[in-house]
């Protein structure tokens, strides 16, 4: 999620269309783009708010790369520059030293296209952004990083599931992840309701395989299902009213509605969520559709904690590994941001 300032106005007011990452740069084990893994060198920028940089969060924390990799969220209002880190003492990050993500952007490549998005990988001694290639970050996290993964850790991309993952995938992004934004930013009626309705099409489709099995593809957790938590879980706080995704609310589908809340309540996916963060982003930024910056109080957040009955499909969620310990002290979402 990029943008600060002037493109959050404009948004609205002219067709939408997601930038490609211009920073693709990969760090991997054999460090072939001159990035390799290690423990300590990097730190992965990201807003509670974003979708995109939520994904990189809950896959960190399922994996166990705390200590391998450390974590700085911004604020979830930005500026006229992009992210910023007010929430920290000074308004500086405490170990990039810098107040603005755009400056780790600037020493890597002045004035580089694009603009300045979440998630993003730093590389902490040079100060350097690294990549900001949110749709290859976290399946590197998966595979590349494996050598620093916590012991337990689940295969999130599986060798033999892959092309599976990646076709489902390629439609939760099209339809789903991204098509939420084209309906929430189209600038006429005819591209809002076939984004609009394209939406609801995926989900119907969805639901109708999830109503025989517990996740995505096979019986475990995979990327596929962090990628799809992060835009249910924004759906009725933003998506239904914000983004005028409104045909019915997640918690009016049966199976959806289960689905989410088995995922939100298996560690690692409901413990790094704050609500507080993603209301106060869509509504407060995006002045292009709402001028106000009035953040809604609903919806009602009580639901989220209720049993969800899906351990009858079977399933393991961590497949033969283990779940993650407690959340990290000084990582935890606030009260205010939970339901």
């Amino acid at each position: 999620m990029s943008d600060g300032g002037d493109g959050n106005r404009a948004l609205g007011h002219k067709a939408f269309k997601r930038s490609a990452s211009h920073f693709a740069d990969r760090i991997t084990a054999d460090g072939r783009d001159g990035w390799p893994v290690e423990a300590g060198r990097y730190r992965l920028v990201a807003s509670r708010a974003c979708p995109w940089a939520s994904r990189a969060v809950i896959s960190r924390r399922l994996l166990g790369l705390e200590d391998a990799l450390s974590l700085a969220i911004t604020d979830p209002i930005q500026d006229d520059r992009s992210w910023r880190f007010t929430l920290d003492p000074d308004g500086r990050d405490p170990v990039l030293g810098i107040r603005y993500l755009a400056e780790a952007y600037e020493k890597r490549e002045p004035g580089a296209p694009g603009g300045v998005s979440v998630p993003a990988i730093v590389d902490v001694p040079s100060g350097q952004l690294v990549t900001n290639d949110y749709q290859r970050l976290t399946l590197d996290l998966a595979t590349e990083w494996s050598a620093l993964h916590r012991p337990g850790a689940p295969d999130l991309y599986p060798q033999g599931r892959r092309d599976e993952i990646d076709a489902v995938m390629a439609e939760v992004y099209e339809d789903v992840n991204n098509g939420v934004y084209r309906a929430g930013f189209a600038s006429g009626q005819a591209e809002y309701e076939e984004a609009c309705a394209g939406v609801f099409r995926r989900l119907e489709l969805i639901a109708s395989r999830l109503a025989g099995q517990r996740y995505l593809v096979g019986d475990t957790i995979t990327e596929a299902d962090i990628r799809l938590f992060t835009t249910l879980v924004r759906f009725d706080a933003v998506y239904h009213g914000h983004f005028k995704c409104n045909r019915w609310k997640l918690t009016e589908d049966q199976v959806l509605w289960a689905y989410v809340r088995d995922l939100f309540q298996t560690p690692g996916f409901g413990d790094t969520v704050d609500f507080d963060h993603i209301k106060r982003h869509y509504y407060g930024v995006h002045t292009g559709i709402n001028p106000t910056r009035i953040v809604p109080l609903g919806p009602d957040g009580s639901g989220w904690l209720t049993p969800h009955g899906r351990q009858e499909l079977g399933g393991r969620p961590f497949g033969d590994g283990t779940p993650p310990g407690p959340v990290r002290a000084g990582e935890e979402v606030p009260a205010s941001g939970r339901p």
